[in-house]
């Protein structure tokens, strides 16, 4: 058991009148110069409460779904219900850092993400908006340390919790944040430019392959140009009756003459096509977690744009939602059955052997196309709007095994799965040295705070070199040039 003794004197006297255990049981940050979050902040602001949209209306709103690491992505919901005045109020600038405010999921409060540039986004409210003094403190260190172990713990510290975890900009002001000198600063800031560079550099990785594909089926004019070719909606169309009967649908939406365009499209690929129950293995078989043994779970919301998994819940299996019932393997491709989220498709990689997915998924793979072609196949408008017009349903519209089994795909000759195998690797490695160089910044924070600024400036110049010239990037050349540290 453990416990510690707290004076009721200093209960009784701390400004903000705690009076649960939890709270004086969190680490103390006692090594180093610290200022209160009210201190380095030049500016906080909440989001929108107002109703996001899916259909493009509005100006693009940012969500916690669109947090990868410490960075953004391009937001998936809208907003119309706000002016452009209050747009512009709302706007993120560079420099500023995004923070979760409240969550079901307490790890997520107090996440927080750094705004590299200009963006023309709004965010929800569920997210507030910081501009720290760059006189006290850089947003890239900011961010850094409300990450790192030594921030979660202050964050934590000054939550509350009832319903929901809440993290408000007013708690926010009362944690602790540590100062640190100029050079320190300015590594972080190095450190954190560099990952954001990989990190973009993995999408035009994920970009190149989608081109190769688009280019071999014929959907776009040249290699280097993006898809171009969009199937027309059409408000008003006639069918046979006997394709109802042979479709077992009458729903107007599945009979869409766009949904033909693309499948004879499809089948004009030189090299042929199948239907992708005869291409792959689709499981959609239940798995029952064992009470005391932990796994890692994956959601909907865990999938980016680009197919890459940048978040998970690991619990016991009895302490895992009934859905977490789906067991999966390296090499797999996990597909979202629920229309809204199609676009949540996902590659196993190695790291993620034998832990579960939400039933929410089917897992597929195949011997006849690899699981990387078969992850941008299904992610161009050639994939996405058959899932779509598979899907039915009334409160939860879904694809069915049945409907996902019938559609069709091109068999890509093997010279071009491998090209795009090549590039979906590439995008993989390189995002995650991305993910590295941010662990070690992490790790620099809590060395500054346990030991001190200097041993913690050498050690993540040390590490960053390690970690790029064992990624095998030309750029180690230069930076080995560049500094002493080897």
């Amino acid at each position: 058991m453990q416990y510690s003794v707290v004076n009721y004197k200093t209960v009784k006297e701390n400004p903000i009148f705690r009076m649960e255990a939890e709270f004086y049981s969190r680490g103390v940050l006692s090594k180093g110069i610290f200022a209160a979050g009210s201190e380095i902040i030049d500016f906080v602001q909440y989001g929108t409460s107002k109703e996001l949209n899916e259909k493009k209306l509005g100006y693009p709103t940012l969500r916690l779904n669109e947090f990868d690491n410490f960075f953004i992505e391009e937001p998936t919901k809208y907003c119309n219900e706000i002016d452009e005045k209050t747009f512009e109020n709302l706007k993120l600038r560079k420099g500023d850092v995004l923070v979760c405010r409240t969550n079901g999921n307490p790890k997520l409060v107090g996440k927080s993400a750094i705004v590299v540039e200009d963006y023309p986004y709004a965010y929800a409210s569920y997210l507030f908006k910081i501009r720290p003094k760059k006189s006290k403190i850089n947003s890239a260190t900011l961010v850094t340390y409300l990450n790192s172990d030594k921030g979660r713990q202050e964050i934590e510290k000054y939550s509350m919790t009832s319903n929901q975890t809440n993290f408000s900009p007013a708690k926010f002001k009362e944690i602790s944040i540590p100062i640190f000198k100029k050079n320190l600063l300015n590594a972080f800031n190095e450190i954190i430019e560099k990952s954001f560079e990989l990190s973009e550099n993995s999408k035009s990785f994920y970009s190149q392959a989608e081109r190769l594909l688009l280019s071999e089926l014929g959907l776009s004019r040249k290699r280097d140009v993006p898809l171009d070719w969009k199937p027309q909606h059409k408000l008003a169309f006639v069918k046979n009756f006997s394709d109802t009967q042979k479709a077992e649908r009458i729903d107007a939406e599945y009979f869409q003459p766009k949904y033909e365009e693309i499948i004879e499209t499809v089948k004009k690929y030189k090299g042929g096509f199948e239907e992708l129950g005869n291409l792959v293995k689709i499981n959609d078989k239940n798995f029952t977690p064992k009470d005391n043994e932990q796994y890692k779970y994956i959601e909907l919301a865990n999938i980016l744009s680009n197919g890459e998994i940048n978040s998970y819940t690991e619990n016991f299996g009895n302490e895992l939602p009934s859905r977490a019932r789906r067991m999966i393997q390296k090499d797999d491709l996990i597909v979202s059955s629920i229309e809204g989220s199609l676009e949540s498709i996902a590659l196993i990689t190695e790291d993620w052997k034998n832990a579960l997915c939400s039933t929410g998924f089917f897992a597929i793979n195949s011997d006849k196309i690899n699981s990387e072609t078969l992850l941008v196949l299904l992610k161009t408008k050639a994939g996405q709007l058959q899932l779509k017009k598979g899907c039915k349903g009334t409160i939860l519209t879904a694809i069915s095994k049945d409907e996902l089994s019938k559609i069709v795909l091109p068999k890509i000759e093997s010279g071009t799965q491998k090209q795009i195998k090549e590039k979906i690797v590439e995008m993989y490695e390189t995002k995650k040295l991305s993910k590295s160089l941010l662990e070690l910044a992490k790790r620099g924070v809590e060395m500054a705070i346990e030991k001190d600024e200097k041993t913690a400036e050498k050690w993540i110049q040390k590490g960053s070199i390690t970690l790029i010239c064992g990624y095998g990037f030309s750029s180690c050349v230069h930076q080995k040039n560049d500094n002493k540290a080897t």
